[in-house]
């Protein structure tokens, strides 16, 4: 922008100021826009490459759809920033993902324009078919729309609610946005059909081509193009027999480019007409807009701060746990022809980019595909193979039944390796990884760790390799603590390790959380409080005979976790202590509770929270004295 300009960025404060707008004008707001979004973000940290690419498709779909009546559902949600400028949060972007300011996804409690509410991939066509028939239940006259992207159509629940709206025929449109990127660099078969489509030159060509073919067959030729149709859908599926969308029922436009907003609104008004399902093919490039992000759209998808000129991150680090685990894997698997590697469209996230490299026949990315990633293991598992699956914790979630009755029942030596376990900060509810040691806990022939450090990951790593049977190893996002632990015992199944002895109050700790426990008990030493700290290590089994002898000793219990108070390991001390018939212990339990956790830095979490050092140590006074 020059200085002279005017900024309509200043005057748009609603979708019915965007109206107005001429597409002139619309093409500057857009860029407006790009450059409000790429200041906030460098400084919130937040979803960069997503919400770039979407600028344009956002305006021409809110210039032709009434936000404050039709529906329009973001798929996983990430790429809503443009839509929250639009729709009274322009200014709020800038609490983007702190502590009481505004979520990086649809929130409805924050506006009546988003309609539902996302943050995990696949979900919007599911969602948007219930809103259509709602609508049609109801006698409503209204515009229902679906966002997905390309990445997210992999995801089985897609394809499932796909099935539905093209057998119902419910009106429903649905917006492909085609990057072809979900988190990393898409591969997948539903990819490969895209790729046929992306090109309307190409398409337009074999068209042509296929009618000539056609025509050219003597006697029957043009008998044949009639009595398929005239019209451009019959010709379609003879050239394209691949054409997923129209043979289940769908209406296929496009593809058109996402990025030409004058298009957008005219093939989107065109769909608006339809009384059927319609999905509209839309062509967008990741990180439009800003040269560092097209570059390298995997890393500005998810990142934190960083210098807007440059693209560099402010804040780096040498090494986390991820990448421990994706380095210790590549010196496991040298030795190990068996181990193999899987994700699920997360390669660089949980580490694995250089295994890939290494090890190509032996990498699976399976896609958005959680449920399809556990049970290929337990196939892999079932014939010799030792699978190493890395999910983040939250998607781990969709993946609970393929745990239980694929892996565990045969007990099959699958290793599902938890990235994000506990608390992730800024991406607030849908992805707090509080839930896994709940729900794996109850799960027969499933062996749970956490490690402490980095050393300890590597050496749960090899141990589980040892053990033949299903294993979760869970670990946080992020760096080990600057609290050093040198103290690495050897790995024995559901043994305790004891960080120090004390006699006044038992501090039971896993993962992380260990850490902690030192901290605190280096300050309770100047009170002249005595603290015995156990890492857990394991959460299944549990070593109940040391946990019972320190509780014991002491009679004052605190557990320390980063996981959800209900289930989880203090639970899990609490029946200890009741089964044994302990007698006049003390218990104080400090995880976080049955609420779903909102957005914020780590630190501001656990002080709302109450599971911060201040208020542990607090607790421990108190319980001393009384």
């Amino acid at each position: 922008m020059n200085d002279g300009d005017i900024m309509l960025l200043e005057k748009v404060n609603n979708t019915e100021d965007l109206k107005k707008l001429k597409i002139k004008e619309k093409k500057q707001l857009a860029q407006e826009i790009r450059e409000y979004i790429i200041d906030v973000v460098s400084k919130n940290g937040g979803h960069l490459a997503s919400n770039l690419g979407v600028v344009e498709l956002t305006l021409a779909l809110e210039s032709v759809f009434d936000v404050e009546k039709d529906k329009i559902v973001w798929d996983v949600g990430h790429q809503c920033y443009t839509h929250k400028i639009l729709n009274g949060r322009k200014e709020k972007l800038k609490t983007l993902r702190q502590l009481n300011g505004i979520s990086g996804f649809p929130k409805t409690n924050e506006s009546n324009t988003d309609c539902f509410n996302t943050g995990h991939s696949s979900t919007s066509i599911s969602a948007a078919m219930g809103l259509a028939k709602a609508r049609d239940l109801n006698n409503d006259n209204y515009s229902v729309v679906a966002v997905i992207g390309d990445g997210a159509l992999t995801g089985g629940m897609a394809l499932e609610a796909l099935n539905h709206v093209g057998y119902t025929k419910t009106k429903l449109i649905i917006i492909l946005n085609d990057n072809e990127m979900s988190i990393s660099q898409n591969s997948s078969g539903m990819n490969k059909l895209l790729t046929k489509l992306r090109s309307k030159k190409k398409y337009r060509k074999s068209n042509e081509y296929g009618k000539r073919v056609i025509n050219s067959i003597p006697l029957i030729g043009k008998e044949t193009v009639k009595i398929v149709g005239k019209g451009k859908k019959a010709i379609k599926q003879l050239i394209l027999p691949g054409m997923y969308f129209e043979e289940i029922g769908i209406n296929y436009l496009g593809p058109v480019d996402g990025h030409n907003i004058s298009d957008l609104e005219s093939i989107l008004k065109r769909a608006k007409n339809f009384e059927e399902p319609v999905l509209i093919h839309v062509k967008t490039i990741k990180g439009k807009g800003y040269a560092p992000a097209e570059n390298n759209p995997t890393k500005f998808h998810g990142i934190g701060k960083f210098d807007k000129a440059t693209g560099e991150t402010l804040s780096k680090s040498s090494t986390n746990y991820s990448k421990v685990f994706g380095n210790k894997l590549v010196e496991m698997a040298k030795d190990n022809v068996r181990i193999v590697g899987i994700t699920a469209a997360m390669k660089d996230g949980v580490g694995l980019t250089e295994f890939a490299k290494q090890y190509p026949d032996r990498f699976f990315d399976v896609g958005i595909a959680e449920q399809h990633a556990i049970t290929f293991a337990a196939g892999l598992a079932q014939n010799g193979m030792i699978p190493f699956v890395s999910i983040y914790s939250s998607f781990y979630q969709r993946a609970y039944d393929q745990v239980i009755h694929d892996v565990c029942t045969q007990n099959l030596p699958v290793i599902m390796c938890v990235d994000r376990a506990g608390i992730v900060g800024n991406d607030g509810e849908t992805h707090q990884g509080v839930y896994d040691i709940a729900f794996f806990k109850n799960v027969p022939n499933l062996t749970i760790m956490a490690p402490k450090n980095y050393k300890e990951l590597e050496q749960m790593m090899e141990y589980a390799v040892k053990l033949e049977s299903p294993v979760v190893i869970r670990y946080p996002r992020g760096e080990e603590s600057k609290t050093i632990i040198r103290q690495n015992k050897k790995i024995s199944l559901g043994k305790v390790e004891i960080i120090r002895e004390g006699t006044d109050i038992s501090i039971i700790a896993i993962g992380n959380k260990v850490a902690n426990a030192i901290e605190i008990s280096d300050r309770l030493k100047k009170k002249n409080i005595s603290c015995e700290i156990i890492n857990v290590r394991f959460i299944k089994p549990l070593d109940t005979k040391e946990i019972i002898k320190s509780i014991n000793k002491t009679k004052n219990v605190i557990t320390i976790e980063d996981g959800t108070i209900i289930g989880g390991l203090g639970s899990t001390i609490k029946e200890t202590i009741v089964d044994n018939e302990l007698n006049d212990i003390k218990i104080k339990c400090f995880a976080y509770p049955d609420k779903f956790i909102t957005h914020g830095t780590n630190k501001e979490l656990e002080s709302k929270y109450k599971v911060d050092n201040e208020t542990i140590i607090k607790t421990i006074v108190k319980m001393k004295k009384s």
